[in-house]
């Protein structure tokens, strides 16, 4: 394939991207629209796996275990590899590039979001939708670059930062809603699909609760359930009643308690008892063991 084919559109700074589709007419569409992005300077194209594995491993200043690009937008159903076994090639890298999937089903977005994708993309694309991609690769890049060495602090200890923030896409309708995790209270399991309970109402998605589990630990979510992951600081209460353990979420009469399982009972009391005491209110509950 000719030099020219490879590079779509190419300016002085900026992420470099690989666009990887075996259908012309949308390969092309989707390396229009990145170029058309500030924040991308090189946008490279690929017809399939083979060929998006020979740009990775030709790519100048790329060393072994890294691929010279700083994110992958891959089809799912390609001719040969496929975009998941392709993505699941990349991600043995030592340094592996992030991957958004760009494709016309939806039947695939757990198994995506299981590789490790940053993002899940339906065609036909919106400028909008790819621009926040851009903005969930970013991200990423930030929390995988090594934290700086910091002088050793002087005084009282601080708190130390919470995870950034993640934003999770619900498609509805043909309109693509960006909930954010801060303002999910709890996630509920419904089969391959897990529904978020936030402040505005529930949002159904096709991930399943055991991949929330393990992505959001570190932002303070607790499984309780086999059908339940809650936001920890949310809870205000974990009582005993008829049948069993609930755990309250929030303040007020109109505050959902959720059943907590045997298997879950004792951890969770652990948890809760280790936590600093907080004041009662809004943002500082009070967790009640009883």
């Amino acid at each position: 394939m000719p030099e020219e084919a490879l590079v779509s559109t190419q300016v002085s700074d900026g992420l470099t991207v690989l666009a990887v589709d075996d259908e012309e007419p949308a390969l092309q569409e989707l390396a229009h629209l990145l170029s058309e992005d500030h924040r991308v300077g090189t946008v490279l194209t690929a017809p399939d796996a083979t060929e998006a594995l020979r740009i990775l491993g030709s790519r100048p200043g790329a060393g072994p275990g890294e691929s010279g690009v700083d994110v992958v937008f891959l089809d799912i159903r390609m001719p040969g590899l496929d975009g998941l076994e392709l993505a699941r090639v990349l991600s043995a890298m030592a340094s592996p590039p992030p991957v958004v999937f760009v494709t016309a089903h939806d039947d695939r977005a757990v198994d995506a979001y299981e590789i490790g994708a940053v993002d899940y993309l339906l065609k036909p694309l919106r400028s909008e939708r790819l621009a926040g991609s851009i903005d969930r690769t970013l991200a990423t890049r930030a929390q995988s670059r090594p934290a700086p060495l910091q002088p050793v602090p002087q005084g009282p200890p601080t708190r130390p930062e919470p995870p950034e923030d993640e934003v999770i896409p619900v498609e509805l309708a043909g309109t693509t809603k960006l909930v954010p995790r801060s303002t999910v209270r709890f996630v509920e399991a419904q089969g391959d699909y897990a529904r978020l309970h936030t402040t505005e109402g529930g949002h159904l998605v096709r991930i399943p609760l055991s991949v929330l589990e393990e992505r959001w630990r570190e932002a303070g979510f607790v499984r309780i359930h086999r059908a339940y992951l809650v936001s920890l600081p949310l809870i205000t209460e974990l009582r005993l009643s008829g049948s069993g353990y609930v755990v309250r979420i929030g303040h007020g009469p109109g505050a959902p308690e959720l059943p907590v399982s045997r298997r879950h009972t004792a951890a969770l009391k652990r948890i809760l008892r280790g936590r600093p005491p907080r004041e009662e209110g809004p943002t500082g509950p009070l967790a009640r063991i009883r």
